[in-house]
């Protein structure tokens, strides 16, 4: 298949007027969005749909669905695109698989995402934290599918890899972002490279863990089409089988501004792109972000 061909007149200047019609979300709060939220605070959870400032949130929540954010609410590192602080972390909290774990189980959630902020100032980056957690959920509603979105674990990414998969996740996940000419503006502390052999090494032992393998990227951030074509190509010959594939949002004035807006008929030719690459599932959409509709994906 060829790679997409970007329309004339497709491209949305970011900086000229308002965001495009496809891209204002109605803000849908209820029992239920209240219900998540106020679960949340009492059992003093963290979520990825509060902290990066997912534009989702209502949906969600709305549904009954939230991404849990493990390991506190400090990154060790500063990308440009994301809106959670950067400092120093406090230590993990040893009961926090246990309050994730009755989360689950008051929501009645079938398939949760557990996701962290990096922790580069742990020897292992967190991986025993997602093991307990995996584990305390699947101990408390053993129905649930678990989805586990995890850092690169630069310190030692074979050992960390070894826990988590040993407590064996439904969904082994990790985002590569953007291309990897982009890391070094957009993403400095990180590698393309090991992202990716990272999931190349969580695909090669899926028949191990029973689960599969899925990444995320974003589009809007001064990438190309042969860029991205390229490495969409890259992820599915690492044997990852789900990606999910959204429009960069700039979260606050501080992070890196959006390049363009990308119209959805463009993220549609990218879906097909994808499928025809050999990715088994493609979620592609201008709001869509890793754990959008997670629940659907894989099957």
């Amino acid at each position: 298949m060829a790679d997409p061909v970007r329309p004339a007149g497709g491209e949305t200047p970011a900086r000229r007027g308002p965001k495009p019609k496809w891209l204002r979300v109605p803000l849908t709060t209820g029992p239920v969005y209240n219900r998540v939220r106020g679960l949340l605070r009492r059992l003093e959870l963290h979520t990825v749909c509060e902290e990066a400032r997912c534009p989702n949130v209502h949906e969600c929540w709305s549904a009954g669905t939230a991404t849990v954010m493990i390991l506190g609410d400090t990154c060790t590192r500063a990308c440009r695109f994301c809106a959670v602080k950067t400092g120093r972390p406090a230590p993990p909290d040893p009961d926090e698989p246990r309050r994730v774990a009755e989360a689950v189980a008051e929501l009645g959630l079938r398939h949760v995402v557990v996701t962290s902020v990096d922790r580069d100032d742990l020897p292992d980056g967190g991986a025993d934290h997602f093991r307990q957690v995996i584990e305390a959920i699947h101990g408390r509603v053993p129905g649930c599918a678990v989805e586990v979105l995890t850092p690169d674990f630069r310190q030692d990414p074979r050992r960390a890899l070894d826990l988590v998969l040993s407590a064996r996740p439904e969904v082994f996940s990790h985002n590569v972002e953007t291309v990897p000419e982009l890391y070094r503006r957009v993403r400095p502390g990180s590698d393309f490279e090991e992202s990716l052999d990272l999931l190349r090494r969580a695909a090669d032992r899926r028949d191990e863990f029973g689960g599969y393998v899925k990444t995320a990227m974003m589009l809007g951030l001064g990438e190309t089409d042969e860029q991205v074509a390229a490495t969409i190509r890259r992820i599915a010959e690492a044997g990852v089988e789900v990606l999910a594939l959204g429009q960069y949002l700039q979260p606050t004035p501080r992070q890196a501004p959006v390049a363009r807006y990308v119209p959805p008929e463009e993220f549609a030719r990218w879906r097909e792109f994808g499928l025809a690459a050999g990715l088994r599932y493609v979620e592609a959409g201008p709001l869509v972000r890793s754990s959008y509709h997670a629940e659907r994906q894989g099957r």
